[in-house]
């Protein structure tokens, strides 16, 4: 597990050295750097070592935990890998998602910014202009994207089937399988507002009329995205991060490929709501655009009207007179559950994420964990089911779904399953996502150590390390 967890870390620690505001305050004072290591046409600097061993302590000391491990051989060893990882990548013309990394070096550096006390002092402290800083960290960033891209290419096709997750079971040692925390299993009736399809046609009239103000020349299409969009793009105008249509939502991405530099569409409807879009350049495959994304809105009373008829639901339920499974079928939104009794599962995020933690199976069982952003499942819904015993209804509360799109709902909890040590009847998700992770270390493992020959790789010697969990690095 502490092997699965490291090559995890790979990437995500050499992120963490780029955004970990601490760790870039006590950065080293100017020095005579030197290359270290070379891994295809990739050097890596004695300064990029340090400031990756800083970030993997200051990691740790977050964490709790402590390492056998020098952070310097450690670091160097994590970044021969993310150099090669990149060059092959390059190789083998893999592609990446750009999108978002231009927001995240810019809110980067504004937090940079706030903390040296302005961008004349930024400078001065990390001796150099900001657009080379910022240059920097693009390259960091790409360079980071194409190596998980790349590590994901050679994993990612890989499977377990049942019998692979049997004999992972009756194999490893028993000590080190993981103790499954309390877990919930529980129900939920949905109610959008019956005014849904007017708060829709509000919000389309609203962008058809910014729309109509762009085009004749009475506001800039940026102003209003950074009035109004709910995307994270609003803060820079409204731009994205250009890309190739395929990386954008199939609706979007056809809007898109229609217009011309200059024009603006339609409106666009997608899941993530109503969007106009701007073509500012088409380079290639590649396009560079700015939208306005809005959601239905609606009045307090329209959010009250679903929430009163849930609790007079919850009410007949209560008093027997109507069964949860029933009241599902006949008053819920969610097609998903509708038809099971109300029973959440993990069936969305599945759909929207492709794989739920590695899992192939749909779950209904959730950690406490599981009610985040990250998780899938909403807080609210946590802080509802915390207030019941098995078996009862909760009162109606406000909502979001996954989309951000406002609702009502109530939850029966339905089963509280104590921790306990993880077991192939009752946790066999984990279990898969155990074998999982470990067929996919061993797979990767393998294909490192035949990159790592076939590669040219040097390493100052005075830098080599009987450390080096890969021994292969030491040509």
């Amino acid at each position: 597990m502490r092997k699965i967890l490291y090559t995890i870390a790979v990437i995500a620690a050499f992120s963490l050295m780029a955004n970990d505001c601490a760790a870039q305050q006590q950065r080293r004072q100017v020095m005579l750097d030197k290359v270290v290591a070379v891994v295809g046409g990739s050097s890596i600097l004695h300064s990029e070592v340090t400031e990756y061993a800083e970030a993997l302590v200051a990691q740790r000391r977050q964490m709790g935990y402590t390492s056998d491990r020098d952070p310097m051989n450690e670091a160097l060893e994590a970044l021969l890998e993310q150099k090669l990882l990149y060059n092959q990548a390059l190789i083998d013309s893999v592609d990446i998602d750009n999108s978002g990394i231009a927001s995240r070096i810019e809110e980067y550096l504004q937090t940079l910014i706030t903390e040296a006390g302005g961008i004349a002092e930024l400078e001065t402290k990390e001796h150099m202009p900001i657009f080379t800083y910022r240059e920097m960290l693009r390259t960091r960033y790409e360079e980071q994207a194409y190596a998980e891209a790349m590590r994901n290419s050679v994993i990612g096709k890989i499977t377990v089937v049942p019998g692979e997750v049997e004999r992972y079971y009756k194999r490893v040692d028993k000590d080190s399988l993981p103790m499954i925390g309390e877990q919930y299993v529980y129900a939920h009736i949905t109610k959008f507002p019956s005014s849904l399809k007017e708060a829709q046609q509000r919000t389309k009239e609203r962008l058809l009329d910014m729309r109509e103000r762009i085009i004749t020349g009475q506001t800039k299409f940026s102003v209003l995205a950074r009035m109004y969009s709910l995307d994270g793009s609003a803060i820079y105008g409204g731009e994205m991060e250009p890309m190739p249509a395929q990386y954008f939502v199939r609706p979007f991405a056809e809007a898109l490929e229609k217009l011309k530099p200059g024009q603006i569409s339609e409106i666009v409807e997608t899941e993530f709501g109503f969007h106009i879009i701007e073509l500012i350049e088409k380079r290639g495959e590649v396009y560079r655009c700015r939208h306005i994304l809005l959601r239905p809105t609606f009045t307090y009373e329209e959010l009250a009207e679903p929430a009163r008829e849930l609790d007079s639901i919850a009410r007949l339920i209560r008093m027997d007179s109507l069964s949860f499974d029933d009241a599902a079928l006949r008053h819920s939104d969610d097609v998903i559950s509708k038809y099971n009794g109300g029973i959440v599962s993990n069936s969305d995020v599945l759909a929207r994420m492709g794989g739920y933690g590695g899992a192939r199976l749909t779950a209904t069982r959730f950690l406490k964990e599981d009610f985040s952003a990250q998780g899938g499942k909403s807080l609210d819904d946590y802080a509802a089911l915390m207030r019941l015993k098995v078996g009862e209804v909760s009162d109606s509360f406000k909502t979001t779904d996954l989309m951000g799109n406002q609702m009502s709902k109530i939850v029966k909890l339905v089963e509280i399953i104590p921790a306990h040590t993880a077991t192939l009847e009752d946790d066999y998700i984990r279990l898969e996502e155990m074998a999982l992770n470990q067929k996919q270390e061993k797979v990767y493992r393998e294909w490192l150590t035949s990159k790592i020959g076939a590669m040219y790789v040097y390493i100052d010697p005075a830098y080599r390390s009987d450390e080096f969990e890969n021994k292969e690095w030491i040509k």
